[in-house]
């Protein structure tokens, strides 16, 4: 997939989006800036598609994507089963308006 730099080398962009992910199925919903959500949606959706399989390998993909073992255990517990029925859309961003410091787009990006 083609993805913008968001001006941070690859192994700070790797971190990033799995700390956002992590984050994300932890809250279930961050703000971040539309340009970050834009590019974290699709691995959450993979994650979660992941978790709907439910078998070791799956399990064994997400843990070593999400940071924290409990958010998978989550993940795969509670969030997977709710999406059990649902083919896909499992994430929705939502426009904020701009941030006041830099003016940049802000977003809350939630679970459905």
């Amino acid at each position: 997939m083609n993805r913008g730099k968001l001006g941070r080398t690859g192994a700070h962009r790797r971190a990033m989006f799995r700390n956002s992910v992590t984050s994300l199925f932890e809250h279930g919903r961050i703000r971040t800036t539309l340009g970050k959500a834009r590019q974290v949606r699709p691995e959450a959706e993979r994650l979660i598609n992941l978790a709907k399989r439910g078998n070791l390998h799956a399990r064994r993909l997400v843990e070593a994507y999400v940071v924290d073992s409990l958010v998978a255990k989550k993940l795969f517990e509670d969030i997977a089963p709710k999406y059990k029925e649902r083919q896909g859309g499992y994430v929705r961003i939502i426009r904020l308006g701009e941030r006041r410091g830099d003016g940049a787009p802000e977003v809350i990006i939630e679970l459905v």
